[in-house]
């Protein structure tokens, strides 16, 4: 049977939990676009305060959580656990990562006061370059943990390393 939305993958598949947080990211990344294409025609309407709602609530909760996912729990245990030419590649990579979880957050600084300002009413404007901006390194960043840092996380973390991961995805979520 087909349903209208995926479920989201068990807390014990924590890989495929953070693919699909990524599925979530670029949802909003659309509605991002979406909204600058609409904004200029038809100016805010209930369905651009309500789009801007959503946004805000993704990349204020769940948004950090997924980063503290990664920084936390998923690239510690990495290092724990590679050497080599893996440890080396992964040491590049956290640096990459890690600078751009700051610069999407510097990034979203700024949008989430153009956001803000939708949803309320307040304000009219989206900039379509600050929304460019944010998209552009959300998607150079989804597109170097799906195929390096995922990939070598199911190669070489153990159930057990996984478990743990979950675990800890979990409880930030404050679910039991």
């Amino acid at each position: 049977m087909s349903t209208l939305f995926d479920a989201a993958p068990g807390f014990d598949t924590p890989i495929a939990v953070l693919k699909h947080c990524h599925d979530r990211i670029r949802k909003q990344l659309a509605t991002l676009d979406k909204l600058v294409n609409y904004l200029p025609d038809r100016g805010v309407d209930e369905s651009v305060q309500q789009a801007a709602k959503a946004v805000l609530k993704y990349f204020i909760k769940a948004a950090p959580l997924h980063h503290q996912d990664e920084e936390v729990d998923l690239l510690p245990a990495l290092r724990a656990t590679v050497s080599g030419a893996d440890a080396e590649l992964l040491n590049e990579l956290s640096k990459t990562i890690m600078q751009h979880h700051a610069q999407m957050d510097q990034q979203w600084k700024v949008l989430q006061v153009q956001l803000e300002a939708l949803e309320d009413g307040s304000g009219y404007d989206l900039s379509p370059s600050d929304v460019d901006d944010f998209t552009t390194l959300y998607q150079a960043h989804m597109q170097i943990e799906e195929t390096q840092i995922a990939p070598m996380a199911l190669r070489v973390l153990s159930e057990a390393q996984m478990k743990q991961l979950g675990a800890s995805m979990q409880a930030r979520r404050g679910i039991t």
